[in-house]
């Protein structure tokens, strides 16, 4: 970064819950300084009084968007879908980097975008500039952008845990069976009867079967990685747990892989990865391990009387899910090492 400057960074949607995460993260971070914050529903408040544990550490008072667009390097937008698109162009007018935590810009297809979300794309140019944001898979296009489309929890999740088997032909690209598991957190603040307490707790339950919208984000990058159309069966679960989601990945392999040579697909593949953490054999992914962490466990198991492959991946929804891939997002386009801001240790219990 030219200068060592610090990176003067904006929150739009600061008190939902990837923006307040956004704003813990930062926090810490020794390149950035969090300059402005914006919320409509609290717009003069400061973020302490809505978020009693960032006392005297987080007490920027909520501004107005375009206040936030003024004073800042870089905008994270963690808005609803269809909230994103003017925001986004504001900011490349203006030479602004933007980060969208929301779905505007994940799709590629416009058709797939209204199927999925009911809305177009406003300047298809400015989508043209969009580049998905999972580093794992596709950092050196992040670097050249200053327009990134931040993937969620479950498209990050299930991708990590599959796509070195994808790559390399050892598994079925037909068939592949994603079933996820997710904290509460990933439905947002806003509530809901099925996430209000008596109706969680104790329980587990799956929700939008065959009709999440994640559907067509998941196989679009599981489709990039092997050349042609993936289709995937995906189920989503909802935990009675904050945060953390585990995805169990199911596929098919190909005669005469074996575990080994999976395992050395995926030490070669993410070998070099910091936050993508192979699990020794027999070691399975757990949500308690990357609480409130960028990193993603994975797991690999073979079940050798049926031919089936099946990897476990756990992350934690809101960081690596979420704010904590953003801020990975935003150290790639300003020349940083990636990781910086992002290190912390998960806890032991």
């Amino acid at each position: 970064m030219e200068n060592d400057r610090i990176i003067r960074v904006g929150v739009v949607g600061a008190t939902g819950y990837a923006g307040a995460e956004l704003c813990r993260l930062l926090y810490g971070h020794p390149a950035a300084r969090l300059a402005a914050i914006s919320s409509v529903s609290f717009e003069g408040q400061a973020l302490s009084d809505v978020y009693p544990a960032y006392l005297g550490m987080c007490d920027l008072v909520c501004e107005t968007q375009a206040d936030v667009v003024e004073k800042s390097d870089v905008i994270f937008a963690a808005l609803p879908h269809g909230l994103s698109q003017d925001l986004a162009e504001e900011c490349m007018e203006k030479g602004k980097a933007f980060i969208d935590l929301g779905a505007d810009f994940r799709l590629e297809s416009e058709a797939e975008y209204h199927e999925w979300y009911g809305g177009e794309f406003k300047d298809k140019s400015l989508h043209g500039q969009a580049v998905y944001g999972l580093p794992e898979l596709f950092r050196e296009k992040i670097k050249t952008t200053k327009l990134v489309a931040n993937p969620g929890c479950y498209t990050t999740v299930v991708p990590l845990a599959l796509v070195p088997a994808l790559e390399k032909g050892y598994i079925e690209a037909e068939g592949i069976i994603a079933d996820c598991k997710s904290g509460v957190t990933g439905a947002g603040r806003k509530p809901a009867q099925n996430s209000h307490f008596p109706e969680l707790n104790e329980g587990l339950s799956a929700y939008k079967v065959a009709n999440h919208r994640h559907t067509p984000e998941i196989e679009q990058t599981l489709s990039k990685i092997h050349g042609a159309p993936v289709k995937i069966t995906f189920v989503p679960h909802l935990l009675p747990v904050n945060r953390g989601i585990l995805a169990t990945c199911y596929a098919r392999l190909k005669p005469g892989v074996t575990e080994e040579m999976l395992r050395a697909a995926y030490e070669a593949r993410y070998g070099d990865e910091t936050f993508v953490r192979l699990l020794k054999p027999g070691r399975s992914a757990d949500i308690h391990n990357v609480k409130y962490t960028n990193f993603c466990d994975v797991s690999l198991f073979v079940d050798t009387r049926t031919g089936t492959f099946i990897a476990i991946s756990a992350l934690d929804n809101m960081v690596k899910g979420a704010a904590g891939q953003a801020i990975q997002n935003m150290n790639l386009i300003f020349g940083l090492d990636e990781t910086t801001g992002l290190l912390q240790v998960p806890p032991a219990f």
